[in-house]
């Protein structure tokens, strides 16, 4: 009876399953057993987990939390309801975690992601479940769906054996034949447990077709809108944003990145791409890199030449910011770069930047186009292969005409209010009802 309401829900509007929900959400109460690798905070899995665990305890359903680890100590656990329940698996044992659980009855399981696939085939069995489907889970060797050799570029090869024949000699992992066979392993076998799921969200039409095209059935995978909350609680008036950008980003383009700093996030062609800019538009360029990673010492030697060579191209690295400091960095810029190479699950520093009216220029890889329209609320370029003359002109495209500019930043802001958090909120408690029933 299931497939029929998640066939329905993938054809409703974010604001018409919202609606429905509102209606309904009175009727049923469930018990929710969250499932994740950790319960510390490492990125924006567990973000999305409190997140949620809280949105489904305010619609009136219990919920809980079996994770796997909780180390290293140092680093800061997740806020979780009053009264929640937690099984830390390092903690007691499989098979204690396991009773504890069967002992709590719920009524589905909402598994974001796990290490072990026999933790994951024994929690199968106590009740139906539905994944989301954060990155390239059971698709990919590495998971990250991208290529490194001969150029970095985004791989579109349906998970297989055939594999194997790639990961030398396109790079896409290590140089170690055991690590490769044993990550192929782990992959195929994830790839068969989510088979055994009720239904894969997806944050994406990009990732709903790539679960699709690896033989979960299609009734049973549902793309959602993702929710994404501002980064600043009391935003500035888009109004007062717009005009401050209009009066002050003619004489300089200030740039803007947000993110991991590893290969595929594309920073070299980010900075390879600057003298092709200044060569268009003639303006003097700031570009603040925020974030940290294996490349950013790479990145901060390239910045540096780049800056010797040309005196009106200037390069700050910020480091990782908080939500308020990177609110801030998208309110004094004018454009967010968004150059990854890899194909993006969905990208949500593009919508946390929307939110404070920031259009963006991206290549057009993975779910970015989700979000990114191009000529609506930024330009993207072609993505594969990337490179950092098409990204300049995309980010010319952005910048060079001050109305058209604007009219970025207004789409920027309608676009991202559809991922609204409650919105989402209501589509997930719809998803979970329905494997439940």
């Amino acid at each position: 009876m299931a497939a029929p309401l998640f066939a329905a829900l993938q054809a409703c509007s974010p604001r018409e399953v919202e609606s429905k929900y509102t209606v309904h959400k009175a009727a049923s109460k469930m018990r929710v057993l969250f499932v994740n690798s950790t319960r510390l905070r490492e990125g924006g899995v567990e973000t999305y987990v409190e997140t949620a665990m809280a949105g489904l305890r305010r619609f009136g359903h219990e919920v809980s939390l079996c994770h796997e680890v909780d180390l290293p100590s140092t680093r800061e656990r997740i806020d979780m309801p009053p009264g929640t329940l937690t099984w830390c698996v390092a903690d007691l044992g499989v098979k204690r975690a396991l009773d504890a659980v069967r002992r709590w009855r719920p009524d589905v399981i909402y598994s974001q992601n796990l290490g072990s696939i026999d933790l994951e085939r024994e929690l199968l069995k106590i009740a139906p479940a539905v994944f989301f489907a954060h990155a390239y889970y059971g698709t990919c060797i590495s998971g990250s769906k991208a290529f490194r050799q001969p150029v970095a570029r985004p791989c579109h090869r349906r998970f297989g054996w055939q594999c194997l024949l790639h990961f030398y000699p396109k790079r896409c992992g290590g140089l170690n034949p055991v690590t490769m066979l044993t990550l192929y392993r782990h992959q195929a076998e994830r790839l068969q447990s989510l088979r055994n799921y009720r239904c894969v969200l997806t944050h994406s039409d990009y990732m709903r077709s790539e679960y699709v095209r690896h033989g979960i059935p299609a009734e049973r995978v549902v793309s959602i809108p993702y929710g994404v909350a501002p980064l600043r609680p009391a935003m500035q008036p888009i109004g007062a944003a717009l005009r401050s950008r209009s009066s002050s980003f003619n004489a300089r383009w200030h740039l803007a990145f947000a993110g991991r700093m590893d290969d595929l996030k594309g920073g070299l062609l980010l900075l390879q791409a600057l003298p092709f800019i200044r060569a268009a538009a003639a303006r003097d360029l700031h570009l603040v890199l925020a974030g940290d990673g294996p490349q950013r010492q790479v990145w901060e030697s390239a910045a540096a030449k780049l800056t010797r060579t040309d005196p009106g191209i200037r390069a700050d690295f910020a480091g990782w910011l908080n939500e308020q400091e990177l609110g801030n960095l998208f309110h004094s810029s004018d454009l967010l770069v968004v150059p990854s190479v890899w194909p993006e699950p969905l990208g949500i520093v593009g919508i946390q930047a929307a939110l404070e009216g920031l259009p963006a220029a991206a290549f057009a890889v993975g779910g970015i186009p989700v979000w990114l329209a191009d000529g609506a609320n930024g330009h993207l370029a072609s993505g594969d292969p990337p490179t950092p003359e098409g990204l300049a002109a995309a980010i010319v495209k952005c910048l060079i005409d001050e109305q058209h500019y604007l009219n970025l930043c207004r789409g920027a802001v309608e676009l991202a209010n559809r991922f609204s958090v409650e919105g989402h909120l209501s589509a997930i408690a719809r998803v979970l009802e329905a494997a439940a029933a």
